[in-house]
């Protein structure tokens, strides 16, 4: 496929790119390049190829899904510079 330097100002316009005569000219054979490139891409016959996610087969580990206090409520207070009856106490920011 054949990309000329008005169509290459015209992408660089919409991706809001300033570029100069110089660098649409030498950008024109590249895009061109990788446009071919793609076309080249699309004739391999993938109808038996299975997607895949990722490379390497991965399997997450799970575990079960319970909710729960933690069980430290008294340790994670101890940290607090003020609690009271089991919350932070924190200064009034409300004027």
């Amino acid at each position: 496929m054949s990309v000329d330097t008005a169509t290459v100002r015209r992408i660089a316009g919409l991706a809001r790119i300033a570029i100069s005569d110089e660098e649409a000219a030498r950008l024109a054979p590249e895009l061109g390049n990788i446009l071919d490139w793609i076309e080249q891409l699309s004739e391999v016959d993938t109808a038996d190829v299975e997607p895949v996610t990722a490379v390497i087969a991965n399997a997450l580990r799970l575990r079960d899904d319970v909710v729960t206090d933690g069980g430290i409520r008294d340790r994670v207070l101890a940290n607090a510079p003020q609690a009271e009856h089991g919350f932070f106490t924190v200064p009034k920011v409300i004027e």
